[in-house]
């Protein structure tokens, strides 16, 4: 009979020998020292760009693998990725450390476009783009602050000022506006995307997403008279009335006529609702402060509203100069 210990101990130490093995085997492969597998040492490789990006207002920095044997201006091509027959004029290079190469342009950049940048000796390409993370932070901030569709583009005034006298009002419909455009935004580029532009359909295009809006909005207009029935009364026939709110329909149709991807439809919706609820939140604290001035006669009611919204426009217009890809 087989003593069961022996056995135990003979499965340790294959076990044990696996182990250093495949632990020896994944340091040569970090170290780059595998015997006979490609022949070649990593010191005498050639040369690749590593990165590459725009620095403003007219440097581009690349990083390369290894040192370039020609660094004069004459050895890069630089162009717009929509334009790659327009070469963007080289006028410096400057070399920072070896491998690392700062390129100035002879004409103003931007961070946010998309470039292309040739290498002649050796023959090396490259496409320049902004980080993905980077875009989709900036439509974020961009579509709530610099492009608010409340205080910059005047939509959605009409729950603006019906939902603004109570704070909790305002808030609970900025929560609820907010999802209901994620969610919106998302399906219609589900449905334009796969549905309606394959089957060139685009031109029924807001009649399918206005219905969309109206499926959306009527389920968590029963949602919520089940469950919150003191929040359902406070939103009244505003609830309702997102299924027409331009912002609701405007950011479906921006990407539609822009193509946009999905993360940049998200992007969009996602910043496009937290500017509107943030509108919203700003208004109902104004509104409820201005209860306890006193306010002409005259101005009391809408009039004192339309002049709070255009100081906060006047407000918002200092954000029109923001660049978040610098």
């Amino acid at each position: 009979m087989a003593d069961p210990g022996k056995g135990r101990g003979f499965l340790r130490e294959v076990l044990l020998i696996a182990f250093v093995m495949l632990l020896a085997l994944l340091i040569a492969m970090l170290l780059g020292r595998i015997p006979g597998a490609h022949g070649a040492d990593t010191d005498t490789a050639a040369p690749r760009i590593v990165s590459a990006r725009v620095v403003a207002p007219d440097h581009v920095v690349v990083r390369f693998s290894a040192p370039l044997s020609r660094t004069d201006a004459a050895n890069f091509r630089f162009s717009q990725e929509k334009a790659p027959d327009l070469p963007l004029p080289v006028s410096a290079v400057q070399v920072r450390s070896p491998g690392r190469i700062e390129l100035t342009i002879d004409r103003p950049l931007r961070a946010a476009e998309h470039y292309r940048l040739e290498v002649l000796e050796p023959p090396l390409a490259r496409a320049v783009r902004p980080s993905s993370w980077a875009l989709l932070l900036t439509v974020v901030l961009s579509s709530a602050l610099i492009n608010n569709f409340v205080f910059t583009r005047y939509l959605g005034l009409c729950i603006f000022f019906g939902i603004t006298r109570k704070r909790d009002a305002a808030v609970g419909m900025g929560a609820t506006f907010t999802l209901v455009m994620v969610t919106t935004g998302m399906l219609s580029w589900v449905l334009y995307r796969f549905v309606l532009r394959p089957l060139s359909l685009s031109f029924l295009q807001i009649l399918v997403f206005i219905g969309v809006v109206a499926f959306l909005v009527q389920m968590l207009d029963t949602v919520l008279k089940k469950t919150h029935a003191g929040l359902h009364k406070k939103f009244g026939i505003y609830l309702m009335l997102i299924t027409t709110n331009c912002i609701i329909l405007a950011v479906p149709l921006l990407n539609a006529a822009a193509d946009a991807g999905a993360l940049e439809s998200l992007a969009l919706a996602m910043g496009s609702g937290l500017g509107f609820a943030m509108a919203l939140f700003l208004m109902s604290c104004a509104r409820e402060r201005m209860e306890l001035a006193r306010v002409p006669a005259s101005f009391e009611g809408l009039p004192i509203a339309f002049a709070l919204a255009g100081l906060f426009a006047l407000a918002f217009m200092g954000f029109s100069g923001l660049d978040f890809m610098r």
